[in-house]
């Protein structure tokens, strides 16, 4: 059964290349029973990602550390806005559970954003890696961050806690940032993906951009380009797709073609691996990125879109 993806739209009907399997299976009903009883935010639910029928059939689960409540306003994203939540501080001690129950052997941890803290939320994203270690040595980690509004003391937080990759998510074209990222700037962005790679040189650093909410393929590749100057290793780009009506319209479905073509260029321009492709999210497939796994391996996406 496929399920169709982007139910709301501007553009009529949807193209072929846009449906997904549907959430179902005793995967799923295993995977949110456990969710459920951990308490903890998955965004696979709250930002509507097209791909929770495949990944939670594959024992992929993406979760959400420090609430799941973000206090950004991104036009694209359906995670809930507001005042936050109380940090849970023994999150993390649940998230490894998880990992453990699950049997992963690559894990991905983000968060909504928290500019109501002056570190961002930074050592909880420490905390959890190291409670990950903790109960499955054997374990990889990946963290998808925030900016953390430009503090480097804050990315040395999580720098310092060793994860196996570091990922924060440009998102979207310089020109689009005032709709679609309100609160972020596209200088900070690559600023703080430099950092990381001057930092910790031997961690691999990683980025995902969404197309189709009007930018061009030119300014696309504009983007890629800052992003390998500033040393960026791993690259994902993937469909925008509404998720209400209170969202950005998409402007236009990218044909599969053209993400493969914007692979091969990633390629060439000296990225160590590009996932391009319609349904293709930021943690989709993660462990393969960094070749820790193949795709469909028992790995956990514990992760948002920020």
């Amino acid at each position: 059964m496929l399920i169709t993806i982007d139910t709301i739209t501007n553009k009529g009907s949807r193209p072929e290349w846009l449906k997904a399997p549907a959430p179902v299976g005793d995967n799923y009903r295993n995977l949110k029973e456990l969710v459920g009883r951990l308490k903890l935010h998955t965004v696979c639910e709250s930002a509507a990602c097209p791909n929770i029928g495949e990944c939670w059939n594959h024992r992929t689960a993406t979760f959400m550390i420090l609430g799941n409540v973000c206090t950004r306003r991104c036009g694209f994203c359906n995670v809930q806005k507001g005042a936050p939540l109380e940090v849970d501080f023994d999150e993390p001690n649940r998230v490894a559970e998880a990992v453990e129950a699950l049997q992963l052997r690559f894990a991905v941890i983000t968060s909504v954003n928290r500019d109501d803290r002056k570190d961002g939320g930074a050592p909880q994203f420490a905390h959890t890696i190291r409670a990950i270690r903790e109960r499955v040595p054997t374990c990889k980690v990946e963290v998808l961050v925030p900016d953390f509004q430009g503090s480097h003391a804050s990315m040395d937080i999580v720098l310092e806690a060793r994860p196996d990759i570091l990922n924060h998510n440009t998102e979207t074209v310089p020109r689009l940032y005032r709709n679609v990222r309100l609160g972020a700037s596209y200088e900070r962005s690559l600023e703080m993906l430099a950092y990381a790679k001057r930092r910790n040189p031997e961690i691999p650093t990683k980025s995902g951009l969404m197309v189709g909410l009007g930018e061009t393929l030119d300014e696309v590749r504009g983007v890629m380009r800052d992003l390998r100057q500033s040393r960026v290793d791993i690259l994902t780009i993937g469909q925008y797709l509404r998720p209400t009506l209170n969202h950005l319209p998409v402007i236009r479905h990218v044909h599969p073609s053209e993400f493969t073509e914007l692979k091969r260029e990633g390629m060439a321009m000296g990225f160590q691996h590009v996932e391009s492709g319609p349904l293709v999210r930021s943690s989709y497939h993660a462990a393969s990125h960094a070749g820790f796994g193949e795709a469909g391996d028992p790995v956990g996406e514990l992760a948002a879109t920020v």
